[in-house]
């Protein structure tokens, strides 16, 4: 009989964070804040685009703060904070902020690229296609690939018992 956790190949399916290998959370963890940071972004933008007030802008000196700079200096915390603690534990955290900060500066790739504003233009489309070709190419690699203490159940010594039955 075949646990529900596993497929005939052996593979575990998690199903909770605790299930997930602790060398691979990190990654898993900046796999998921990425998705949902660059949507959350995309979802705020257009917000604030659509208000009247231009409630929301950041803005310095009356120069605009875009936010893939704030993706910048925590993409900057996270390098620094690896360079002093590579415990499973901190990496975690790191793969969090990592994602965070990927997502904030891929939601502006185009204008990063092209050097204008064109998050609305169609120019603008490539931070689109790179931010979805990450997280298909990410989410598939972390499914397609697993490590960790994921047992092979031997199906032979039952499959054999069964067959007697």
């Amino acid at each position: 009989m075949i646990n529900s956790a596993h497929d005939r190949s052996g593979f575990r399916v998690p199903r909770r964070w605790g299930d997930i290998d602790e060398s691979r959370r990190g990654i898993v963890l900046a796999w998921v804040a990425f998705t949902i940071t660059f949507g959350g972004a995309r979802l705020v933008t257009w917000l604030i685009q659509i208000d009247p007030k231009n409630v929301g802008n950041v803005s310095a000196g009356g120069t605009h703060l875009h936010h893939y700079l704030w993706g910048i200096l925590l993409l900057a915390g996270v390098a620094i904070f690896g360079m002093v603690d590579r415990s499973p534990r901190a990496r975690t955290w790191m793969g969090l902020a990592l994602g965070i900060a990927l997502g904030l500066i891929v939601d502006e790739a185009a204008l990063l690229i092209t050097l204008k504003d064109v998050y609305w233009q169609t120019a603008g489309w490539p931070s689109i296609a790179i931010a979805l070709t990450l997280i298909g190419l990410v989410g598939s690699g972390i499914a397609l690939t697993h490590r960790g203490s994921a047992t092979t159940h031997d199906h032979s010594e039952s499959d054999t018992a069964d067959s007697r039955s």
